[in-house]
């Protein structure tokens, strides 16, 4: 019963990776999506990673409320917030740090290797698709928002699938 929440669970950071990756954004049905399937996997007891209720929402609140103080200073998006939200359901908040860690050398790497590109443009295709089209538009106070280059959640959910087939291994 578990691997079918652990499928959807893939399933989800798939299509997170995908949309991350082509839009530079998460949207919010996306993020209440799997937010409500790791509130199922733990009310039906399938949590594929044996994460209690008291484990889910810590590491839901540790997920949105670290992560929330990046987007109070401008350097990450909304919707990278929120994912980390609804992952730290899934894994609980110890395993954060791991995927934390692994998300961050991939976004550095990410972001050396487009600063790189800038300056001697080698490949300028890998260039525009590292740098993908974000929309730098308005909010909703009308100010001015920066584009986002790096697609963080992308990234966290990489490093959680890598976590899953890795990490857990004793």
């Amino acid at each position: 019963m578990t691997l079918k929440a652990e499928i959807a669970l893939l399933i989800w950071l798939l299509v997170v990776i995908a949309y991350d990756f082509r839009k530079r954004r998460v949207p919010n049905w996306l993020v209440l999506s799997g937010a409500i399937l790791a509130l199922a996997a733990l009310a039906f007891g399938i949590q594929p990673f044996g994460t209690s209720w008291a484990a889910a929402f810590t590491g839901g609140a540790v997920g949105f409320g670290f992560l929330l103080l990046f987007y109070a200073v401008g350097f990450m998006g909304a919707g990278d917030v929120k994912f980390a939200g609804a992952l730290g359901l899934w894994v609980g908040g110890w395993a954060l740090v791991p995927i934390w860690v692994g998300a961050s050398l991939l976004a550095g790497a990410h972001s050396v290797l487009w600063l790189t590109l800038q300056r001697w443009p080698w490949l300028p295709r890998l260039s525009l698709m590292l740098s993908g089209r974000p929309s730098a538009g308005t909010d909703i106070n009308g100010s001015r928002q920066r584009a986002r280059l790096v697609p963080y959640a992308a990234y966290l959910a990489v490093a959680t699938v890598a976590w899953m087939v890795w990490g857990r291994q004793r």
